[in-house]
């Protein structure tokens, strides 16, 4: 992932922006949820081939996170999808303006 240079204090959002080929990267935001500590960075550039549990993993080492705790990624505040789910997949599902919003918390939100 790189960085896009934006940054939020209140909240993290992970919005994807589609580009012209399935393999070139997509930017992703991340949004904080309850107890999760805030990311400095809001905006990240990832492959849409990328998996969500990458992201997660991405994630919990960037707010070093220790491996025993819980990261939750839940999509437009309503589903977690699945640790194999590839980026790609759920902007073309889910994703609108040219984003993604992915929300990240410790403990489970919703769903």
């Amino acid at each position: 992932m790189s960085d896009d240079g934006n940054e939020s204090r209140d909240s993290k959002n992970t919005e994807t922006e589609e580009k012209s080929t399935p393999a070139s990267p997509s930017h992703v935001a991340e949004t904080k949820t309850g107890d999760a500590p805030i990311m400095k960075k809001k905006k990240w550039a990832v492959d849409r081939n990328k998996r969500i549990g990458w992201v997660g993993e991405f994630i919990k080492k960037y707010l070093k996170l220790t491996a025993q705790d819980s990261l939750f990624l839940y999509v437009n505040q309503s589903f977690a999808p699945t640790p194999d789910t590839e980026i790609g997949s759920i902007f073309d599902c889910f994703g609108s303006d040219g984003k993604l919003v992915l929300h990240y918390c410790k403990t489970q939100a919703w769903g």
